[in-house]
Formats: structure tokens, C-alpha cells, sequence
């Protein structure tokens, strides 16, 4: 009897370390997602690029980037909500533009993020850096709110917490502030709580440097914040990495968008006379802290990185005196950030995963709506039909087995709301002009004569200098009715029909009734 329940014991011990074996199992997984960083400013995805950036090369040697991967919009906060959603930005009630750092709360209260996804599978997550997706201030003043207006200037008691932050959209831990680090106000918020109230204005007016005058607390140091992200999201990994449970990052770097503000350690490091390649080092320097946070706490090698951008490259870096030196953010891309050509969206997209992935390259078209399904499919689970309805999983091309789909084809979206639709080898444009910030602009003199559609061999003309709409009208046509099926029923991938926030049709979808 003593030796059956000594048995019956030690079978109990081995299921209870058998199940703690496959709990431990599952990956941590730190997404770094720089702010607006372009293709060619990693080495590793630019052979001619200027700048060297050793530490996100090395994720690439022992990873696998993907060549053709795209953020859902082509600015910040559209971006930053399909990251957090699984779904496209167009489909919240921001149509156009981005957010000011007075904003209410984008993300909806009722829809399952990806963090709070993770947090249902053990997670602990945490949130470090920028959020610029709204959240509501303890405003006085129900005054100057309006959405886009980046001068908003309410009456906030910063003395109270705010609402519908990080903390009640699945993180377990926050810290950051609420929109660009030129956005006002320059405030800290930890865990929804405001860590000082500020009492002075700060305004910078340098070329690269500038910020919006604004109410500065005096934690908030516009030149230590990107070192105060990497301080606090390492303090992170050491309180969890010997902890009971995975962890999840997000970790949003206000790097290397205005104010460009490299630290003196980094300044002239480019060896570019231009203040943004050092910013482009720091950043570097940041996923190199990361990863020997990491490796200091023994998790490295069951740890996801995944380091990537918001958008493309601003012409605030100055692409005409980075030219001079024979380096192009964008790569070979046409445009940049802001708008639908490919140089407003593709970016840098690397996944590392130690002695768990292949290596090498991926030309498997992946969006940033993506890591929510792919994060399911590694952990072997499901979701409700009503998240992440544009997310597809990209895990068989990281090398793993996976039953499901790779994306057959993606929507863009410029900062003005323009469409355009991508599939195989062929991209149209569902705008005369660059639908941004580059020329040719909306509404300019230029574009008045333009065809109002653009369709380009992205396999033979990766510069979408040839507008071919008018030798393939069948191709247009096939891409109008797949866009405007995708649009109306509210998800792009398999599941049950859903329905899009906000009004059912807005201005940027008229031509679907032309």
C-alpha cells in the first residue's frame, strides 16, 4: 500500500513538472516597433545603406526577414492600432490622419486586443514607450479635443488617472506617454496614473529637433526618453524573466521621428553630418540592450523579437543632404511615410527566435495586422471570430508547421485615406497621386490631369514608375470588387461577416459607387 502511494505520488510530481515543462514552453515575445524607420536604414535589408546597424543585422543573420512587409497604414497611429487589433486601422473610427496626444481612446472597449488575448493564454504583458492611440485625460474642459487638431490644448487635472489606457486594453504593466514625443502634453503616464503634474511649457524650433509647445512635466527630459523606454521595458524582463509566467513587450520607441534627438554618446556616430543617421544608431544600440537584457536573465533563447517600423521613413530626415551622401532611407521605394506608395509602407520586418526558426529570407507578403493570428497559431489556439479579422499567420514561414493560409493579398491606406489593393505581382491605387506627403499631392495642380487609378508591376517596376492601368482594366476592375468585398464585410480573412466602426461608408471609399 505505502509503495502504490508513493507511486501515485511520484506520477502526480511528473504530470505537475510535465505540465509546468509545457507552460514554460511557451515563448516570451518582445515586439520592438520603431517610429518611422525606413527599409533602407537597416543594413540588413539595404546593401547599399550607409548606416550600420550591427545589433538588428544580427537578429536578421539568426532570423527571418521578410523583404515584402508593410504596416496597414502609412502613418503612426493608424498602424499602431492594427498592430494592437489584428485588424485594419480604416476599419476603427479614424478614417484619415492620426491622433493628437489629447485624444480620446481609439481602440474599442468591447474588442479583444492583443495583448489582453495574451494575457487569457498567461501572459504577462507590459506596454513601454509611445502609445499614440488615445486615452481620455481627466479634462476640465471639454474644450479643444477635436481629433487631428495636434494644438489641442484642454484643461487636464493631471493629478487624476487616466481612462481607457494601456492597463484596460490588456497590458499588465504601462509606461509612456500619449502621442509623438512632439506632441503635447510631455507627460509620463504609468499604469494610467500621470507620474508628475506638469507646471512648465517646453518648445524646441530647430529644424530636426522641433517639438510643439507644450505642458512639460519635470520627469519628462525630451532628450533622455528614448533611454528612459529601454531603462524601464529591461526593467520589465528582469522582474518577469524568473517568473511563473511568459511575458509579452510591446515595446513602441519614439526613435527615429522628431524631435531627432541622438544623445552625445551617438552624436556624429553616422559619420552622415545629419543628426537622424545617429538616431538610427541609437535605435540599434536599443535592440542591442534589449537582447542582452535577455541573454543576462537566461530567456534568449525561448524569447520572440520581432523589430520592425510604423511606417516608412519622414522626409524630416532630410532625404536630399542623406542623398548627398549616397544614402536612401527608403531604399529603392517610391515616396515616403504618409503615403500609398511602397515607400510609405514597406518597412524592416525581422523575427528571431533562437534554435526554434529557420533562417534566412521570406518574400511572403506579411502585414503588421499579422502577429496577432501568428501568435495564436504558435500557441496552438483560436480567438473569436470578432478579433483580429485581417491578421494572417506567417509561422510556416518562419519555418514551423502551420494549417493555416499565408496572406493572399493586402489593403493600403495613406495618411489622406486613400486605398489601394496588393496581390501577387500587381498593385492598384485607387488615387490619382501619392495620397500623402510627396508629389505628386492630393488636391495639387498635379494631379488634376492624372488618371484617377494607378496599377504597377511591382515585379518589374519595384519604383511604380509605369502606370499600366490602361493595358490591364481587367486588373483594375478584379482588385476594385476584391477591395470593395473586403471593406464591406468587415474582415479579410475566413469567419462570420463583421461590421466596420463607425459610419458603413465614409469620403475615402466613393469610388466604389463611381
Amino acid at each position: 500500500m505505502k509503495q502504490l502511494f508513493i507511486v501515485l505520488l511520484a506520477a502526480i510530481f511528473l504530470g505537475s513538472c510535465s505540465t509546468q515543462k509545457q507552460e514554460d514552453e511557451r515563448p516570451n515575445i518582445v515586439v520592438i516597433l520603431a517610429d518611422d524607420l525606413g527599409y533602407g536604414d537597416v543594413s540588413g535589408f539595404n546593401e547599399n545603406s550607409k548606416i550600420t546597424t550591427p545589433n538588428i543585422d544580427q537578429l536578421v543573420d539568426a532570423g527571418v526577414s521578410f523583404t515584402d512587409a508593410h504596416t496597414s497604414s502609412a502613418v503612426c497611429t493608424p498602424t499602431r492600432y492594427s498592430i494592437l487589433t489584428g485588424r485594419y486601422n480604416w476599419r476603427s473610427t479614424l478614417k484619415n490622419g492620426v491622433l493628437s496626444g489629447f485624444s480620446k481612446a481609439l481602440i474599442e472597449p468591447d474588442r479583444l486586443t492583443l495583448p489582453a488575448f495574451l494575457q487569457q493564454q498567461g501572459y504577462n504583458t507590459a506596454f513601454v514607450g509611445k502609445w499614440h492611440l488615445g486615452w481620455d485625460w481627466a479634462v476640465m474642459e471639454e474644450d479643444s479635443l477635436g481629433r487631428g487638431n495636434l494644438n489641442a490644448r484642454p484643461q487636464v487635472d493631471f493629478s487624476k488617472p487616466v481612462q481607457n489606457g494601456p492597463n484596460t486594453r490588456g497590458f499588465n504593466y504601462s509606461f509612456g506617454f500619449s502621442g509623438s514625443l512632439d506632441m503635447a502634453p510631455y507627460v509620463w503616464v504609468e499604469n494610467d496614473m500621470p507620474t508628475m503634474v506638469p507646471t512648465q511649457y517646453t518648445v524646441d524650433t530647430g529644424k530636426q529637433t522641433w517639438w510643439r509647445k507644450g505642458l512639460t512635466s519635470d520627469d519628462f527630459v525630451h532628450e533622455r526618453v528614448l533611454p528612459d523606454v529601454t531603462t524601464k521595458t529591461i526593467e520589465f524582463i528582469d522582474r518577469s524573466a524568473d517568473g511563473d509566467q511568459p511575458f509579452f513587450v510591446y515595446m513602441a520607441l519614439p526613435a527615429p521621428h522628431t524631435p531627432i534627438l541622438p544623445t552625445a554618446e551617438f552624436q556624429g556616430k553616422s559619420g552622415l553630418d545629419n543628426p537622424y543617421g545617429d538616431f538610427v544608431i541609437m535605435v540599434d544600440d536599443v535592440v542591442g540592450k534589449v537582447r542582452k537584457a535577455l541573454e543576462k536573465n537566461g530567456v534568449s533563447e525561448n524569447t520572440i523579437i520581432i523589430f520592425t517600423s510604423d511606417n516608412g521613413c519622414s522626409p524630416q530626415a532630410d532625404f536630399e543632404q542623406l542623398a548627398t551622401k549616397g544614402h536612401n532611407p527608403n531604399y529603392v521605394f517610391r515616396g515616403h511615410k504618409a503615403d500609398i506608395f511602397e515607400g510609405g509602407h514597406r518597412v524592416p520586418f525581422v523575427v528571431s527566435w533562437p534554435e526554434k526558426i529557420k533562417k534566412g529570407k521570406s518574400d511572403q507578403l506579411v502585414c503588421t495586422t499579422d502577429l496577432y493570428t501568428t501568435f495564436a497559431d504558435i500557441l496552438k489556439t483560436g480567438f473569436p471570430d470578432e478579433a483580429a479579422e485581417d491578421s494572417y499567420s506567417f509561422m510556416s514561414d518562419l519555418g514551423l508547421d502551420s494549417d493555416l493560409e499565408p496572406r493572399p493579398g493586402i489593403v493600403h491606406h495613406s495618411i489622406n485615406g486613400s486605398f489601394a489593393y496588393r496581390e501577387g505581382e500587381y498593385k492598384a491605387i485607387f488615387c490619382p497621386g501619392s495620397g500623402g506627403w510627396s508629389f505628386p499631392r492630393p488636391n495639387s495642380e498635379e494631379v488634376k490631369n492624372l488618371p484617377p487609378v494607378q496599377l504597377y508591376d511591382l515585379l518589374t517596376d519595384i519604383a511604380e514608375e509605369n502606370n499600366i492601368q490602361q493595358e490591364h482594366p481587367e486588373i483594375v476592375e478584379q482588385f476594385r470588387n476584391k477591395l470593395s468585398e473586403i471593406v464591406r464585410n468587415g474582415r479579410s480573412t475566413g469567419g462570420a461577416p463583421q461590421k466596420n466602426t463607425g459610419p458603413e461608408t465614409w469620403r475615402q471609399l466613393d469610388w466604389m459607387n463611381n
